[in-house]
């Protein structure tokens, strides 16, 4: 069922937004070699209860740790843990927080040190392709007119969109209805109304599109050992144009 969010809702979750902004925003500025993935995650964890928020991702369906954080190959889910991240690495950081019961939930790829040119290249055309994605997130679009323009813009790019995971709406809860996939043809799914509150959010391997499941029963890699980035926001579908709510300095 989708839940358009009334004024109240929508300020609420603009701050539950602003928080985990700044949660991934932190976590980005801490991504460097010789830090561990277990660091970053305290100190995401620790900044979110000082706003007075709570770790969304921590406990949902048993999950252990406040941030998702993915290397290399890995596409998302990767476990906090003992890990140190080294020169060159493809850091994806994905992060909610949940403020006076609304969930604001955001991801964005960095890299460690000085990286290869075509870690750079995956990483930019994966934001680029949200944003290109999100000129369709507007009343009258549907849903997969969003995937269309993410597939084509990633594929124009040689790169490819993982078909396995999807955005989805984000609200009490930070996975509701509809599921945003970010491939597709245009012109099916439901149309946006205003009032929809969603997660959009690109997942691009510099290889192929499969991806597995590691025996930790989250991590998510590609099959292929390709490299892979993310980047996400929650959106408001408003009756102009989209207003992302996870904004708190950087996007």
């Amino acid at each position: 069922m989708i839940k358009l969010k009334s004024p109240k809702q929508i300020e609420k979750m603009r701050r539950a937004g602003k928080i985990t902004a700044a949660a991934r925003a932190l976590a980005g500025k801490m991504v460097a070699p010789g830090v561990t993935t277990r660091e970053i995650d305290k100190a995401v964890h620790d900044f979110i209860l000082s706003q007075g928020a709570t770790p969304t991702f921590l406990g949902y369906s048993g999950y252990p740790a406040s941030l998702c954080i993915s290397i290399n190959d890995e596409v998302i889910h990767g476990i906090p843990g003992k890990r140190v991240i080294r020169e060159g690495d493809v850091v994806s950081i994905d992060v909610g927080a949940t403020k006076d019961g609304f969930v604001g939930d955001c991801a964005a790829t960095f890299i460690a040190g000085k990286g290869s040119a075509e870690a750079h290249r995956l990483v930019e055309v994966t934001r680029q392709s949200f944003f290109e994605g999100i000129k369709y997130a507007k009343v009258g679009y549907r849903v997969s007119d969003i995937g269309a323009a993410v597939q084509s813009y990633v594929e124009k790019n040689g790169f490819s969109v993982v078909r396995d995971y999807v955005g989805h709406g984000v609200g009490e809860v930070m996975h509701e209805d509809p599921e945003i996939p970010n491939y597709g043809k245009p012109g099916h799914g439901m149309r946006l109304l205003a009032g929809m509150t969603i997660a959009v959010e690109p997942m691009v391997n510099a290889g192929g599109y499969p991806v597995k499941v590691l025996k930790d029963g989250w991590t998510v890699v590609t099959r292929d050992g390709s490299l892979s980035a993310h980047y996400e926001n929650t959106i408001l579908i408003t009756n102009g144009e989209p207003e992302i709510l996870t904004v708190a300095g950087e996007q």
